[in-house]
């Protein structure tokens, strides 16, 4: 078992910020000859190909277009939990804790699933049985916060286990915290591309609902949301990363996640994230 004494979780909330303001700082740098280049090339590695392939799973209704009804995405997260061989809850969350979180719980931190979590201190991170780990998704859910899911290389290092592609991440992700919401839009293409939107899911938005307030809008990390001219919203769906932040954030009911086929989306992304990553 690693070791990482309690306090190690409010020193890593005093180091975060490096995360989004590298990320903006290597944004800054692209134009600048060599520097630009420097600076790509010693942060990809980390945050490309094997080492980060996530997806963000909304949680709520999407219509199921195969099926022609809706379905609660809940549950692939619910069942990636049933099939792990073991779990943990990680006692805070760095990004809310970094910031200072006032409209969710820091204490909510994320979900580590698989054999490798066996490694991780019991000083910071509670390891739960599946019951307690789905009562726990749920009362985050509920709280607001969307589980984005999948292999997080630097979570090994973070979390003191050792790199045999045997844990799975589960972060549940605020709006006004999350360091790739915050910082996505600095991304290079080859890193941006990491953070996959479930196949076939797309977000539609209601123009005879849609009274144009602007809150699915300014709420969009990716930015993949403007006006249309005529009325209602134009969603860029070869931006947006699937969040479904739109969708729960407008009080109208005039966004709507809608998913082609949701078993095909849900096989996709475990054959995606299963050649990197095993949680059993």
């Amino acid at each position: 078992m690693s070791k990482r004494p309690a306090v190690w979780l409010p020193i890593l909330a005093k180091l975060w910020p490096m995360t989004w303001n590298g990320a903006r700082l290597v944004a800054r740098l692209k134009p600048v000859p060599i520097l630009g280049k420097l600076a790509e090339k010693l942060s990809l590695p980390m945050f490309t190909g094997k080492n980060l392939n996530v997806s963000y799973i909304p949680i709520g209704e999407v219509v199921n277009g195969a099926g022609d009804n809706s379905v609660l995405t809940r549950e692939i997260v619910a069942e990636l939990i049933r099939r792990s061989s073991h779990r943990v809850i990680i006692g805070t969350c760095t990004c809310r804790d970094a910031k200072r979180c006032e409209n969710h719980p820091i204490d909510y931190g994320c979900i580590q699933l698989g054999e490798g979590t066996k490694q991780i201190d019991p000083r910071i991170a509670r390891h739960v049985s599946v019951e307690e780990c789905l009562d726990y998704l749920d009362k985050a859910v509920a709280n607001g916060l969307t589980p984005m899911v999948g292999r997080v290389r630097i979570d090994d290092l973070l979390w003191g286990v050792k790199n045999e592609g045997r844990m799975m991440a589960v972060c549940l992700c605020c709006r006004c915290c999350c360091t790739i919401m915050n910082s996505c839009k600095y991304w290079p293409p080859e890193v941006a591309g990491s953070l996959h939107r479930l196949k076939g899911l797309a977000i539609v938005n209601d123009a005879q609902a849609c009274t144009g307030c602007g809150a699915c809008r300014e709420g969009c990390f990716m930015e993949a949301i403007s006006p249309a001219p005529e009325g209602g919203m134009i969603i860029d769906n070869e931006r947006c990363k699937g969040c479904g932040y739109c969708v729960n954030v407008c009080e109208h009911k005039a966004m709507k996640a809608v998913c082609d086929d949701v078993d095909a989306a849900v096989r996709e992304f475990v054959d995606r994230v299963g050649t990197l990553i095993s949680i059993t």
